[in-house]
């Protein structure tokens, strides 16, 4: 699976977890120079709380683009070390 925005790779990974249709790529795998850091948080009463990242590719900003549980609840192990896509970000096989 490929993670894409603005016309780059975000992340690839033969390796994804599919959780309320959402593919959850590890961490390992995201181009972690196009990451910035934000400050947001939800929470989701079985997973528990997410934080994200925005996205910058070729000076175009992605608000909250990428998210990710830092501790997920027991329910939700099998994201533990993995981030997810919105916003536009396209992710295709």
């Amino acid at each position: 699976m490929k993670a894409t925005w603005n016309g780059t790779t975000i992340a690839q990974s033969d390796d994804t977890v599919v959780v309320e249709g959402n593919h959850y790529f590890p961490a390992s795998s995201l181009d972690q120079a196009l990451l910035r850091p934000s400050d947001t948080t939800s929470v989701c009463p079985w997973k528990g709380t997410a934080s994200y990242y925005s996205l910058e590719v070729d000076g175009k900003l992605n608000p909250d683009a990428v998210w990710y549980y830092p501790a997920p609840k027991d329910a939700a192990k099998e994201i533990t070390d993995r981030v997810a896509f919105w916003h536009g970000v396209e992710v295709s096989a």
